[in-house]
């Protein structure tokens, strides 16, 4: 069964991640695959310097995230640039690393996207798991973590698709608002129940 987990900003998605490593399930993790992806050499970094210019790249010849970061987040049409060079290269990556676990035989597939419902990628994955928290406890998680100000950390809370949104587009839910034990409890159970456990 390819499982897509799925959560929020600050809702708890990597911890269940780690939860499920520890549990023997093979992650495919669209955020390291975004890094991979724009590694020196590769060619959507070769693509992304010829549409960007030489000076996003760091004398490394390795990408400057802040420049780049800069440039797409006052540049609407500069962010689409990107992302149209981005996406196609994840999604390749992420389908290389699910298809090459399935041929090493492993029956059961994590792929961890964060942005799951956002970007559309619902058909990668047979049952979906969203890790959801109260706003409440996602704010004062996020403040904590991230050292912001109550605005901007809802600013990057309401900038993503609420996670009431992503709960209705679940197989199953896992509340992360309490103490690891029921957080890995609930997630055993969902397990369990689709005989991945």
């Amino acid at each position: 069964m390819i499982i897509g987990l799925t959560g929020s900003i600050a809702s708890g998605k990597s911890t269940v991640a780690k939860m499920m490593t520890a549990l023997g399930l093979p992650i495919v993790d669209a955020d390291i695959v975004a890094r991979d992806v724009v590694e020196p050499g590769t060619k959507t970094l070769i693509l992304i310097a010829e549409n960007f210019g030489e000076d996003i790249l760091l004398e490394d010849g390795s990408l400057d995230r802040a420049k780049l970061g800069d440039i797409i987040f006052h540049e609407p049409a500069k962010r689409k640039i990107l992302n149209d060079i981005m996406h196609p290269a994840i999604r390749e990556e992420m389908l290389r690393q699910r298809d090459a676990f399935v041929k090493a035989g492993q029956k059961h597939i994590v792929m961890d996207i964060p942005l799951l419902f956002e970007s559309k990628l619902q058909h990668f994955v047979e049952r979906i798991i969203v890790v959801s928290v109260r706003e409440d406890v996602q704010l004062r998680r996020l403040m904590e973590r991230n050292h912001l100000t109550k605005e901007d950390a809802l600013a990057r809370i309401h900038s993503q698709l609420p996670l009431s949104v992503k709960e209705k587009g679940a197989h199953a839910v896992i509340y992360n608002n309490e103490n690891l034990e029921q957080t890995e409890e609930q997630l055993k159970k969902i397990l369990h129940h689709w005989g991945v456990l």
